[in-house]
């Protein structure tokens, strides 16, 4: 039976559907990252028609956070410039980074803020990948240091919303920013949303408005799960939306759209925070729901649910299980949904990439 669903999964020909949803997704998988355990927060995204893998961060050697594990911040670049192809390395970031906000755009991948072993930082750089070569740009610094945090574009225009300005901070932010492609002087800040701050959120795009959902509000350094959402728009500001059935913070970000409703795929509802230093390798996994917010009536649905596949052996070797990831960039790549590596339970990264294709 799972020599079964690997050759479906591996064939395309895994569907996820809901009776009564209005979303179907073929799910499949690209050729895993070249890396024995993986990485979770790196930038993700398309530059020059290829992916691009670039940064993050994990726990070397089978680390942990509860066996003493040391977690190891990358500046490696990988770059798939086919879906038949393989993997190679380009080159390297500025600096070791990771946790920052990943943005595709028709010059390039933008990758704004980040963190590394030596803080957070404010940093916004462009990588190109033009004739087999990887060359970095730089564009102006957000006004303040900044990782966990989410952004998306607008039109020309770069939102990054929330996230922490150092590793030891006990409050999330608040900040709300804003780079005029079009212009590109600085960063604005613009008035915050209606509601806590917070953390590990996913953005979204559609029309003229930004999306902000879920995500965690670190207050005096304990961490609650949030499920309210709000939009932006720049004519007419804030508006409270429909909170989310369940939290996904650290779900791919930025949302997908098909258009006409927002997909946000996995993310940590919580349900077992407070149980994982117990769990450790035991931890089942993130959320495998994959929640639509329809633009048109202003309400949630269960629209999917996100392939996976666990092994016999999935606790002592995960990277053999397909599972939901998190901190990890969504990229929209020649018309397939990626979700690159990212932490598949507490401590664990995955070279897995994961694909999905819209069924319209």
């Amino acid at each position: 039976m799972k020599r079964l669903l690997y050759i479906l999964l591996m064939s395309g020909m895994i569907q996820s559907c809901v009776p009564g949803a209005r979303t179907r997704f073929e799910w499949n998988t690209l050729p895993a990252i070249p890396d024995s355990t993986g990485f979770a927060g790196s930038f993700a995204g398309v530059a020059g028609n290829a992916l691009l893998v670039a940064g993050g961060a994990n726990f070397p050697n089978g680390g942990t956070p509860w066996n003493g594990g040391k977690k190891t911040w990358y500046d490696k670049v990988f770059v798939l410039d086919r879906p038949d192809g393989q993997w190679k390395e380009a080159g390297q970031l500025p600096r070791p980074l990771g946790y920052g906000v990943s943005v595709s755009t028709a010059a390039g991948l933008i990758c704004i803020g980040g963190s590394n072993a030596d803080g957070h930082y404010s940093d916004v750089f462009r990588l190109k990948w033009a004739e087999g070569v990887l060359s970095v740009d730089t564009l102006p610094s957000l006004p303040a240091t900044l990782a966990n945090t989410c952004g998306a574009m607008v039109d020309s225009c770069i939102y990054v919303a929330g996230g922490l300005h150092r590793a030891d901070d006990q409050e999330s932010s608040h900040d709300f920013y804003k780079l005029d492609l079009r212009k590109p002087d600085a960063w604005e800040q613009l008035p915050a949303w209606p509601g806590p701050s917070r953390m590990l959120s996913v953005a979204g795009a559609l029309g003229r408005d930004f999306y902000l959902f879920s995500g965690a509000q670190l207050q005096e350094g304990k961490r609650s799960y949030l499920k309210d959402a709000y939009r932006y728009n720049p004519t007419t500001g804030w508006h409270a939306i429909a909170p989310l059935p369940a939290a996904t913070v650290a779900a791919p970000s930025p949302a997908w759209s098909n258009g006409e409703t927002l997909h946000v795929f996995g993310g940590d509802d919580g349900e077992d925070a407070d149980s994982a230093a117990v769990l450790k390798e035991k931890h089942p996994g993130f959320s495998a729901a994959v929640l639509a917010f329809d633009t048109a009536t202003g309400a949630w649905s269960k629209a999917a649910t996100i392939f996976t596949r666990k092994e016999i052996d999935a606790v002592k070797h995960p990277n053999n299980s397909i599972w939901s990831p998190v901190t990890t960039a969504f990229a929209l790549w020649n018309g397939v949904l990626v979700f690159p590596g990212g932490e598949v339970r507490p401590g664990t990264r995955t070279p897995n990439v994961l694909t999905a294709t819209y069924q319209h």
